[in-house]
């Protein structure tokens, strides 16, 4: 029933573009020219707990509302809001103004929850186009326009009566009283106009541009359906509560669903529709958000393509904002040794200006602006282009929540870690630099590794730099929004950063399916310095490894092992636990290497050379004679072993030489021996490539093997060459471009030598084979 109050209120529906600059121009001009009783905002209607931090003067946008299911924190939404959003701007105008403020859309709580899944009546079943995402881009195109915010300034914000009299916002800095009595005086002058009418026109586009849409009247998806009738049943409760002139700003596709709010018919099909809604346990606070984010090609549905640029437009609003967005660019393009002058500043200026008449524009826009930088500034080169865009027509603002702002305690016990360290979040990528001598790079090292552990990235160890290597470290930092819902998610594990780490590491750790990832597990809560971590983890590489009859897995585990025993000092870790593991482990390598490296095929091989590889660096970086002793022997039999396959023979045989156990004689007597016409090719191919290493080092400082090389290439048979050819070309193709020059220069001059002339005397050790050979075939026992 249609109540008194109802009668008299008069509800000024305010349509706006999310995240436009004109938008939120306009909503302030029209809630100063004629002040509201309350302001009623899109937003979530259980976020109105968290509104008031809006106002605090450590808020600083852009920041999001997050809200997520407190037992399912990963089902979570953020709503995020820049310095240019209309809903910002009337939330803060609203506070700023003592104005009651309510938040309007449907809850989170409903957003969130598992939703039923019902049919949908049949009567709103229609073969109507989908909504558009954006509807002023869709009146934009219309009008011929392919920018919806340039359409918007151009038919709202410049057309208006006062933008000639438009003055920059950071022209003079008033005291507050001076800044109160001028916004006085200008809602008196601006009285005169009538600061609603751009709002009313977009309600009428609107109305007819849902007409297209929707047929019947009703939108097709249920969300929308539910929150537009919460939107309504909100404001008839406003009303209810008193309101006689409430303000709503909501998005400008609603408009024309709001505006019957009021009619008692609609308030009976609300309630019905609202009935039984789903419901879920949320949380809401603030984080913050960057430019790049609200960026639409990043992403996010309602975002905008260009939100530096749309900062730079409310920010520095009037006569001069083209010019001081080129001085602001030059600046920028300064700082990347770019050489730009005053006077190309001037140029760029002028020439977006002329552009702007050209095309019919009352001011430059972005792409009269981008054209002109382009030309004046960048040369005609769209490189610099490129930095502009990154840095001022996206932007890299990082916003910023108040201490007093709701956190889980983890995210908190973060706050205070990054505090400690000095170390800020960023959204811009940069490199770090570290020194893990000293205790400021070790705690920042630290702190990046717990958060490792966390499985939130904040940093990267920096491609080619070991995280735990030597003294210094390289990451690449760079904080994402993202980042929030991740430290929720692991808030369960605990309280604090360091327990929280230390028990997902604990948790992974009894999924761990080898020792390999065990001691991976392992070095990371080394690096981290997880004390509470570490004795359970070390407890279970040693067991696993105990019983573990996988060599390859065992294998895995070493060099993870050993770069923490090398390194410990710098982080005060125990190596003498350590270095107690590692020897159990390589005395179970030696031990099975031979049988492990048996009947391999091709793929297994390449493997197993890779394992091989680097458990010989890490037991060369270790430097313990007895476990490299081991070592040794265990290749010289994997160099001999007929079953072998051919590449890690010539891996063991390479191994062997570089660490001085055979002399020249030996590895040309191996290699050659590898390489007989007895040989099949493809298995002699094979020991090159693991012999040869990607290196042709050894072949030219040892003319005597590129010789031997050299005559089994020229003897295999043509068939056999174009089976070995895949290979070899692999193999001479991982050579640096002077290693191949150099080589191929000395076979075609002919400087490979032939084979060493040894005085005719025989070699022991093969006439020792044979004569045992003979001694077989005429059945006479050694």
């Amino acid at each position: 029933m249609r109540t008194a109050a109802t009668a008299t209120a008069q509800i000024r529906l305010l349509g706006i573009r999310h995240h436009g600059p004109g938008s939120a121009r306009a909503v302030e001009a029209a809630l100063r020219a004629d002040p509201p009783d309350m302001v009623l905002i899109e937003c979530p209607a259980d976020a109105e707990a968290v509104i008031g931090l809006a106002a605090h003067p450590d808020i600083r946008p852009p920041v999001a509302m997050l809200a997520y299911v407190v037992d399912r924190p990963e089902r979570a939404v953020f709503y995020p809001f820049a310095s240019f959003s209309p809903e910002w701007v009337a939330m803060r105008w609203a506070l700023d103004h003592g104005v009651p403020v309510r938040c309007i859309d449907l809850p989170a709580r409903t957003m969130l929850a598992d939703r039923p899944a019902t049919a949908e009546p049949a009567g709103l079943l229609h073969a109507a186009p989908p909504r558009p995402l954006d509807p002023i881009a869709a009146l934009a195109s219309a009008a011929g326009y392919d920018d919806a915010e340039r359409w918007w300034e151009d038919v709202v914000e410049y057309r208006s009566p006062d933008a000639e009299g438009a003055v920059d916002a950071d022209a003079d800095a008033d005291t507050d009283a001076d800044a109160d009595a001028d916004a006085d005086a200008d809602g008196a002058a601006e009285g005169a106009v009538d600061a609603d009418a751009p709002f009313r026109a977009i309600g009428e586009a609107m109305t007819e541009l849902r007409a297209l849409y929707e047929p019947l009247g009703e939108p097709d998806d249920r969300d929308e359906r539910w929150r537009e009738a919460h939107m309504r049943a909100s404001i008839r409760r406003a009303v209810a509560d008193g309101a006689r002139s409430p303000a709503v700003v909501c998005g400008a596709w609603h408009v024309p669903a709001l505006a019957s709010a009021l009619v008692p018919a609609q308030a009976r099909l609300d309630t019905a529709t609202l009935r039984g809604l789903p419901k879920a346990k949320v949380a809401l606070t603030w984080v913050p958000w960057t430019h790049r984010r609200l960026a639409s090609g990043l992403g996010y549905r309602a975002g905008v393509v260009a939100p530096g640029w749309y900062h730079h437009l409310h920010t520095h609003a009037g006569p001069q904002v083209v010019a001081r967005w080129f001085s602001e660019a030059a600046q920028v393009l300064r700082r990347a040794d770019y050489a730009v002058s005053a006077a190309d500043v001037v140029e760029a200026t002028r020439l977006a200006e002329a552009l702007a008449v050209l095309r019919g524009r009352p001011l430059a826009g972005l792409s009269e602006v981008t054209d002109a930088a382009r030309a004046a500034l960048g040369q005609g080169s769209d490189i610099p282009l490129r930095l502009l865009s990154s840095e001022m027509v996206v932007g890299a603002q990082l916003g910023a929540v108040p201490d007093s702002t709701p956190m889980v305690p983890l995210a908190r016990s973060l706050a205070a870690e990054q505090k400690r360290w000095r170390l800020k979040p960023e959204p811009v990528a940069r490199t770090l630099e570290l020194d893990l001598r000293r205790p400021l790079d070790l705690g920042r090292s630290q702190l990046l590794h717990r958060m490792m552990a966390l499985d939130v990235p904040w940093g990267r160890p920096a491609e080619g730099r070991g995280s735990a290597g030597t003294f210094r470290e390289s990451w690449q930092v760079a904080w994402e929004p993202e980042f929030e819902v991740r430290l929720i998610e692991a808030s369960g594990l605990g309280t604090t950063l360091d327990a929280a780490a230390a028990a997902a590491l604990a948790q992974r750790a009894t999924e761990a399916a080898s020792p390999g990832e065990l001691t991976m597990l392992l070095e990371q809560a080394m690096l981290a310095d997880l004390d509470a971590a570490v004795p359970v983890l070390l407890g279970l590489v040693r067991d696993r490894a105990a019983v573990s009859d996988d060599i390859a897995r065992l294998m895995e585990a070493v060099p993870a092992l050993v770069r923490t025993i090398r390194y410990g000092d710098v982080r005060r870790a125990d190596g003498a636990a350590l270095a107690e593991v590692v020897a159990g482990i390589v005395i179970r390598v030696t031990a099975g290497l031979v049988a492990a490296c048996t009947a391999l095929d091709d793929d297994g091989s390449a493997a197993m050379a890779d394992l091989m590889r680097s458990t010989q660096s890490a037991l060369a970086l270790l430097g313990d004679a007895d476990l490299l002793a081991r070592w040794r022997r265990a290749l010289d039999e994997v160099a001999e072993r007929d079953r072998v396959h051919g590449l890690l023979q010539g891996l063991a045989a390479r191994l062997l030489a570089d660490a001085g156990t055979f002399d020249a004689d030996a590895v040309e007597r191996r290699v050659s021996r590898a390489l007989s016409p007895g040989a099949a090719p493809l298995e002699a191919a094979a020991f090159v490539e693991g012999f040869l290493g990607g290196s042709g080092t050894v072949l030219l400082h040892d003319p005597v093997l590129l010789r031997v090389v050299d005559r089994w290439l020229a003897a295999l048979p043509g068939d056999a060459f174009t089976d070995a050819l895949p290979l070899l070309r692999r193999t001479f193709g991982a050579f640096e471009p002077a290693e191949r020059r150099a080589l191929g220069q000395r076979v075609r001059t002919g400087e490979v030598p032939a084979v060493v002339d040894r005085g005719g005397a025989l070699d022991p050790l093969r006439v020792e084979a044979a004569l045992a050979t003979v001694a077989l075939l005429l059945g006479r026992p050694q």
